[in-house]
């Protein structure tokens, strides 16, 4: 099992990769958000170690936040802080479990295997880091977009909605689940917000449904659905008919 452990103090880094070599796993190691992040999209580690409290950027909660909008791997976060707000705030953040410091590796070893055992993964324990559709492609590690190889600038709302839709693609995403996940439960009635967000978003995705060329489906009243990519869908009994050939 690939096990990447992310900590700014290299002590901890080489002490967590000393014991958990001992138990037959190769680790990997980061002490930056950033590193993290790139290693999880590139070397697809089965599980994650990862600290609270990183020295440079992003702390382990935005770490985390960061990781669950595209991957599923298993993460049991680390932190000195004993705290149930900070236990709540870490499993909030995505973590499937938290150990505090000091603990033992025959402890850490348990909780490892204990979260491998519940958590269903994909193989390698990531989703795929970038999403393609004809002309789009969504790199979300970095959360930029292009279309026809171009980058295209999002807002934050624009592109936590598109990210939304296509790492669940082919699921109809109703417009409170898009509210809550974006703006938050307080604005869960406000269906408006969706509207007109979609509408800029397909104007940027340069959306052309009498050429085919559509990646977000109408689900009327309901919500929105991105394109089933691997059926090469694009459209639903609701959106525009295919060209005729």
């Amino acid at each position: 099992m690939i096990i990447l452990v992310v900590d700014d103090e290299t002590q901890i880094r080489k002490l967590l990769v000393t014991g958990l070599s001992g138990y037959g796993h190769e680790v990997i190691t980061a002490a930056t958000s950033e590193q993290a992040l790139a290693l999880v999209a590139q070397r697809k580690p089965d599980l994650v170690v990862l600290d609270i409290n990183l020295g440079q950027g992003a702390d382990g909660l935005e770490t985390c936040r960061r990781l669950r909008e595209w991957s599923r791997v298993p993460i049991i976060m680390l932190s000195v802080r004993n705290d149930e707000t900070t236990k709540v705030q870490a499993l909030d953040a995505g973590a499937d479990d938290y150990l505090t410091k000091p603990f033992g590796m025959e402890e850490l070893r348990a909780r490892i295997q204990a979260v491998v055992r519940r958590v269903v993964v994909e193989p390698g324990g990531a989703a795929e880091s970038v999403i393609r559709a004809g002309a789009l492609e969504i790199d979300l590690v970095n959360r930029r977009v292009f279309v026809g190889g171009e980058e295209v600038h999002f807002t934050r709302q624009e592109y936590d909605i598109l990210r939304l839709l296509a790492t669940h693609a082919g699921k109809i995403m109703t417009h409170q689940v898009i509210l809550r996940a974006v703006w938050g439960p307080e604005y869960a009635d406000m269906t408006h917000y969706v509207r007109i967000y979609v509408n800029q978003i397909r104007k940027k995705l340069r959306e052309n449904p009498a050429a085919g060329v559509r990646y977000i489906l109408n689900e009327p009243g309901i919500g929105y659905r991105f394109v089933d990519v691997g059926t090469n869908e694009r459209r639903t009994t609701n959106d525009e008919p295919p060209p005729t050939h």
